[in-house]
C-alpha cells in the first residue's frame, strides 16, 4: 500500500519530479546522473588537499564574510555511500557556513564499491584531524568542533565521531545527524524493523541493501571496528558529544534513527534531541 497520503501537501509534488530510481542500473550511470546543474554556492569554496591515508583527498572549505561564532564545523555529503560529491553539492555546507558564521569544511571522501570499507569513514576522519589542526589558522576555536552529515553523509558522521572517540580524539562538541545512514541491516533479511510505512520513496530498501553491500565488501563486521563501519552495531554509545538527530516519519532510517537516539540517551552520551 502506498503511503503517498501520508506525504504532506506542500512537499507531495515534489515527489514527481525525483522519478524513482532503478536500481539495475550500474552504479557508473547513477552517479551521472545524480550531476545536476544546481545555482552557485553561496560562498565560493577554497579547495584543500590534505594528506588522506592513502594518498590526497580534497577538502572544500567556505569561510564565510562575517563571523558569528567561534567554532568550525565539518561536513559529510550523502548518497548512499556509493553516490554524491562535494563539488556537485557545495550549496549545503555554503550556506551551513553563511547561515552559522563559522568555517565548514566538507570532505570529498572515497566511494563504495571502489573503495569500500574503511577508505570513507577513513578519508572523513582524517579531513576532522586536519580541521582541528587549522583551526586557529581559520580563526576558529579546536575546542568548538562539530561534525554533521546528511543521509550516508549522517552515518559517516556517527562513525567519525565513534573514531575519535575510540583513537582519543579530535575532540567534538556535538554531532548533527540528519536522516543518517546508521544500520547495515535496515531493508534486508535481517531488518530489526518491520515497519511498511517508510522507505517509499527516494531512498529505498533496495537502493539501501547495494549501499551498504558496496561498502561492506568483505568485512565481516565482526570485529571492534564494526561500529565505525554500521553506528548501530556499535555496544558502547557513551562519551559521544552532545546530538541531534532528525529523520521523517517516512524515511527508511525512521526506525535505526530512532533507536539511535534512544541509546544515546541510555547510555549518557551527551544530550540527544
Amino acid at each position: 500500500m502506498s503511503t503517498r497520503h501520508l506525504v504532506d501537501a506542500e512537499i507531495a509534488p515534489l515527489l514527481d519530479l525525483i522519478p524513482p530510481t532503478d536500481w539495475s542500473t550500474p552504479i557508473a550511470e547513477l552517479r551521472a546522473m545524480s550531476r545536476w546543474e544546481l545555482p552557485p554556492p553561496v560562498i565560493e569554496p577554497e579547495v584543500r588537499t590534505i594528506d588522506g591515508p592513502n594518498g590526497p583527498v580534497e577538502v572544500f572549505l567556505f569561510v564565510p564574510a562575517e563571523r558569528r561564532g567561534t567554532g568550525a564545523v565539518l561536513h559529510i555529503h550523502g548518497g548512499g555511500m556509493i553516490l554524491g560529491s562535494v563539488a556537485t553539492f557545495q550549496a549545503g555546507p555554503a550556506t551551513l557556513a553563511q547561515n552559522l558564521g563559522v568555517p565548514v569544511a566538507s570532505v570529498e571522501y572515497r566511494l563504495a564499491p571502489e573503495h569500500p570499507f574503511p577508505a570513507p569513514q577513513e578519508d572523513c576522519y582524517a579531513a576532522l584531524a586536519w580541521l582541528a589542526g587549522e583551526a586557529e589558522a581559520l580563526g576558529a576555536d579546536p575546542g568548538k568542533l562539530v561534525i554533521t552529515g546528511e543521509s550516508a553523509g549522517g552515518g559517516l558522521a556517527a562513525a567519525v565521531a565513534l573514531m575519535a572517540r575510540d583513537r582519543g580524539g579530535p575532540a567534538l562538541t556535538g554531532q548533527v545527524l540528519t536522516y543518517p545512514m546508521l544500520d547495515h541491516r535496515t531493508g534486508g533479511p535481517d531488518c530489526r524493523y518491520k515497519n511498511s510505512g517508510v522507505g517509499e520513496f527516494v531512498w529505498t530498501p533496495e537502493g539501501n541493501r547495494i549501499g551498504w553491500a558496496a561498502l561492506k565488501g568483505d568485512y565481516a563486521a565482526e570485529d571492534d571496528r564494526k561500529g565505525w563501519f554500521s553506528p548501530a552495531l556499535a555496544e558502547d554509545l557513551s562519551g559521544l558529544p552532545a546530538t541531534w538527530i532528525g529523520t521523517g516519519s517516512l524515511d527508511l532510517f525512521f526506525d535505526e534513527d530512532l533507536d539511535y537516539a534512544r541509546r544515546l540517551v541510555g547510555q549518557g552520551a551527551g544530550r540527544a534531541a
